[in-house]
């Protein structure tokens, strides 16, 4: 029998860790994620890209050469310069590239690091928005790209439904990891025995549901997410007539009774909700949860909402040594997604 990435000694780094770059996937005028609205949304990936060349390489996957120029043009309307952006005809129909890219694994052996890709199955959130081959087969690409081991593993799992802290720890979603949609055939024994075997962590921690407007069944990244081995940011809605009270009322419960590896209670920082966050009549999932750690900052989207403010001003305080950023994630809420949903990280 193989031997599992956790027997190998890999595990998956948290965010914070040292990148080599970050990963998108650039969203096309022909997909659905972007109804009538895709032109506002390249300049929002230019403002995160102008930000993240900074600190690391940007790694952009669009789907031909036609494709690459369109991008190029656009980012050039916007004043960005494109010297740190690096362009890969890997296709893929959306654009959530946390859901559906790689997920690095990385192991110290003999003072060298050493990485690998674990492949999970993807189904667009449950066969919700197909076809989604393409999409599936990104990690692949990457892995080849980068000439690193692959772990292939036929449990689907998206990106953004999983939260390490590097150290043992997983944070994960009962609405999202058990929703018969994703994989019936598994009891949550076994989908808890697979994430220990291929992710490297030994405790996981279940939240119940997702917020409101989430299409992906309940993601952890738009809820709850570590920003250091023993602090874990939830947000939380303030407003009891709100749909999201509740729930989050009963996530946080949960997370003040968790303990890390060691017994001890994490440090919970309570994160405001960005109010109702509505576009013809539909209500988004606006969260400041779905922020994304890249080297030296915290790239943190933004509503147009008085919340915003105090948001940053929690994270800033938080994130000793990095750079908080708010960036109006307005337009691309309407994807249903933001920075987080968007990006994923290679590390070191």
């Amino acid at each position: 029998m193989q031997e599992t990435p956790t027997q190998l000694g890999y595990r998956m780094p948290a965010e914070w860790e040292p990148h080599v770059g970050t990963w998108f996937t650039w969203p096309r005028p022909e997909g659905i994620s972007f109804p009538d609205r895709y032109d506002t949304v390249p300049p929002v990936y230019a403002r995160l890209f102008r930000e993240l060349i900074r600190v690391e390489q940007v790694h952009l996957n669009v789907w031909d050469a036609q494709a690459e120029e369109q991008a190029r043009l656009a980012l050039s309307r916007s004043g960005l310069t494109l010297d740190g952006i690096q362009f890969h005809h890997f296709p893929a129909y959306e654009p959530w590239c946390r859901d559906h890219g790689p997920i690095f694994l990385v192991r110290d052996t003999n003072g060298q690091r050493e990485r690998a890709v674990v492949d999970w199955a993807y189904n667009a959130w449950g066969g919700k928005y197909p076809p989604f081959d393409l999409d599936d087969a990104v990690p692949q690409h990457v892995a080849r790209l980068r000439n690193l081991p692959l772990f292939t593993q036929d449990m689907i799992l998206e990106g953004g439904s999983i939260e390490v802290n590097g150290q043992g720890c997983l944070l994960t979603t009962e609405a999202c990891l058990l929703h018969p949609n994703r994989n019936p055939a598994l009891t949550r024994i076994e989908i808890e025995q697979r994430l220990r075997d291929y992710l490297g962590v030994t405790q996981i921690l279940w939240l119940g549901d997702g917020i409101v407007g989430d299409d992906t069944d309940g993601h952890i990244d738009d809820i709850a997410r570590f920003i250091d081995p023993v602090t874990i940011a939830t947000v939380v809605e303030e407003d009891p007539s709100d749909a999201n009270y509740s729930l989050l009322q009963d996530n946080l419960k949960r997370l003040e009774k968790f303990r890390d590896l060691a017994g001890n209670p994490f440090r919970i920082l309570q994160l405001p909700m960005p109010g109702t966050i509505e576009f013809e009549d539909q209500r988004l999932p606006a969260s400041y949860a779905n922020f994304y750690i890249a080297n030296g900052l915290v790239l943190v989207p933004t509503y147009r909402s008085p919340n915003d403010a105090r948001a940053l001003q929690i994270l800033q305080e938080a994130f000793h040594g990095r750079r908080v950023i708010g960036i109006d994630s307005t337009e691309l809420i309407w994807g249903l997604g933001s920075f987080h949903c968007i990006s994923q990280q290679e590390p070191q």
